[in-house]
């Protein structure tokens, strides 16, 4: 009887280690491939832009960045991104106003449509970032292939690992990724430690970010000034403006639903997207060429020279570039928010230090970026992160901590810069 019971005892269960290891692999792979994906398109896009606002306008013998050059360019840009989501297969993906960066898995045959919008809207320069149709790229090839090569392992392994590994290469560190997996499973029941949860993710943004970090050198300090021991009153500066970013930015999340409504009137994107680029267009002429294109290039420029403008200059640019960001999530442009978001609070971090110059360039760009960044996103975690990223100073994090307090009571259950089918907020 004894034998019988033995032989008939289950199996023990592997060790978490042993059941852990067989990720690795596949981790690592996503990794590259979407690290690989993400540095082509943006390689792509960068030549194009090249060829438009400096070859093209040379042989013309127009200004670069003329008034009448970015009129033409961005109402271009609207033309052609339009032709795009009209003709190509699956219309370049859905309303990029209901996306965000968790991405659904899309139909093969909508990748190159949206490919190809997002290259000519980098290129052409409308306010906005390659993270959301890229997240939503690599999230279908990885799902395709993974489901192709690994039918046994479960489907949703592959969209989870795809956007890890994306965001590691747009942050060049896992540790956004890590941070941003880790807040969306606080809201989600869970088997095991978090570790184990994170683990395989955490694998493939770490092979991402190395990939992107070894090709393209990727870097967010922006080499402001050193900053040195807080006091109060830089605790003071750092509440006030994170909340005033807050601010800012939710005003933009609330007018989402109505800019968005106003274009989806006109009922075709050849009619929607011309016009966004027409209203992108004069307001790159308020706003100066700096307000243009996604905006972490243009960010450099600003914290290069934090004396460089007025305080007006500096509020104007700010103002333009958020009002851009809402015109182009709201026409149909394809693309994320978060780059754009940043240039907002980085303007805005230093129309403070240009008003009041006691206010340290390091804690008025760290705590814009903040601010902005919690009201556009809702992601506490990542907000903190991309803010300290900028500045990379310690002794900038424990402002950043308590400034992240009442500017998350301005905008916590408050509607999202994402919309449902409807064009309804999700709040």
């Amino acid at each position: 009887m004894a034998q019988d019971s033995a032989r008939q005892a289950p199996p023990s269960p592997a060790s978490p280690a042993r059941a852990l290891l067989p990720a690795i692999l596949p981790a690592l792979v996503v990794g590259v491939l979407a690290s690989l994906l993400l540095l082509l398109v943006s390689e792509l896009a960068e030549q194009l832009q090249d060829v438009l606002w400096k070859n093209l306008p040379d042989a013309l013998g127009v200004g670069r960045y003329s008034v009448l050059w970015m009129l033409v360019m961005l109402t271009a840009t609207g033309i052609a991104v339009g032709l795009v989501v009209w003709k190509a297969p699956g219309h370049a993906g859905p309303d990029p106003a209901t996306t965000g960066l968790d991405a659904p898995v899309l139909p093969l045959v909508v990748l190159p449509g949206l490919l190809l919008a997002t290259m000519l809207m980098l290129a052409g320069g409308p306010s906005l970032g390659p993270e959301n149709p890229i997240i939503a790229v690599n999230v279908a090839l990885v799902y395709w292939l993974g489901r192709l090569l690994l039918p046994r392992a479960p489907d949703r392994v592959w969209p989870v690992l795809a956007e890890a590994a994306t965001i590691g290469a747009l942050f060049g560190t896992p540790v956004a990724a890590a941070l941003l997996i880790s807040e969306a499973l606080a809201g989600r029941q869970t088997e095991g430690p978090l570790w184990d949860n994170v683990f395989a993710p955490l694998v493939a943004a770490a092979a991402g970010a190395m990939t992107a970090t070894l090709l393209d050198h990727p870097s967010f300090d922006l080499g402001l000034p050193p900053f040195g021991e807080p006091d109060w009153g830089d605790l003071l500066s750092a509440m006030v403006i994170a909340s005033v970013g807050a601010l800012l930015g939710m005003a933009a999340v609330r007018a989402f639903p109505y800019v968005h409504g106003a274009f989806a009137r006109l009922r075709h994107p050849m009619l929607a997207l011309p016009a966004g680029g027409v209203v992108l267009g004069l307001l790159a002429a308020l706003g100066g060429h700096l307000t243009l294109f996604k905006g972490l290039a243009e960010v450099g420029e600003l914290a290069h020279d934090p004396e460089g403008w007025t305080a007006g200059e500096f509020a104007t640019m700010t103002v333009v570039k958020l009002a851009a960001l809402l015109v182009a999530a709201s026409c149909g442009f394809r693309g994320g928010r978060i780059f754009p978001a940043v240039f907002v609070g980085v303007a805005l971090g230093l129309t403070a230090h240009a008003v009041v110059p006691a206010v340290h360039p390091a804690i008025g760009v760290a705590t814009g970026v903040l601010g902005v960044l919690l009201a556009i996103t809702r992601q506490g975690w990542v907000s903190l992160f991309v803010a300290a990223a900028l500045v990379a100073s310690p002794a900038v994090i424990a402002l950043l901590c308590i400034a992240s307090l009442p500017a998350w009571l301005l905008v916590t259950g408050g509607p999202q810069m994402q919309l449902r089918e409807d064009g309804t907020a999700i709040r």
